[in-house]
């Protein structure tokens, strides 16, 4: 049960993190629909599982050349890029981002251009929410802190408690996004740069404590 309150509580707070994905999620169910706006999370998912499997892999690749003490400092550096994480969040200073100049950028960069044909643009969706998700080099920092801290709580060396771990965190983070692609209208009047800054503030704090958490249980 503390595997899973874990993970759902990251997936949660992942999922609040005001940055692009964010409001191209809000700005699209608003303005182009929640079918599209969930093509595009679907999209963003995709490369995150991307990012997950090239984590574990890593995660492992290191595992098995240490042992011992050594493996406890490899553990530790799941909770020191938690904390590098928490760091950013906490002194990043908040913007209102323009969800639809996000996707345009998108779109001229990887020249995807919409069809008339709607199955099409439900595709062009996807691939725009990946590469857009994709692009941010934060993402893989926050998985490969998460594959190290699951691989430490991992009760033996098999990769299926580590992929029940990442995949709880997987499936909250989607399902909040849902939530937040159906509600877009009444959040998005909500969003101010105020609300955002103590978001980050919260996401910063939370995450340097779970970083010291992880790395306290492990020392201590």
């Amino acid at each position: 049960m503390d595997m899973i309150f874990h993970a759902f509580t990251i997936g949660l707070i992942l999922s609040i993190i005001p940055g692009p994905v964010f409001f191209v999620l809000l700005e699209n169910s608003i303005t182009k629909g929640i079918r599209s706006a969930l093509a595009i999370d679907f999209g963003v998912m995709l490369s995150d599982i991307v990012y997950i499997l090239l984590s574990v892999l890593f995660v492992e690749q290191i595992n098995s050349l240490l042992s011992g003490k050594n493996k406890e400092l490899f553990d530790v550096l799941g909770g020191l890029i938690f904390i590098a994480f928490g760091i950013v969040n906490l002194f990043k200073k908040s913007k209102i981002h323009d969800g639809d100049q996000e996707l345009e950028e998108v779109t001229e960069r990887y020249h995807l251009q919409e069809s008339s044909n709607p199955k099409k643009n439900f595709g062009l969706m996807i691939a725009k929410g990946f590469l857009l998700n994709f692009a941010n080099p934060l993402v893989i920092f926050y998985w490969l802190s998460v594959a190290s801290v699951a691989k430490h709580d991992s009760p033996d060396d098999s990769n299926g408690f580590l992929f029940l771990f990442l995949g709880t965190i997987l499936v909250t983070f989607f399902t909040f996004d849902v939530i937040k692609i159906i509600t877009a209208k009444k959040i998005r009047n909500l969003v101010t740069v105020q609300l955002l800054n103590l978001l980050n503030k919260f996401i910063g704090s939370v995450f340097i404590a779970f970083g010291l958490f992880f790395i306290f249980r492990v020392i201590f």
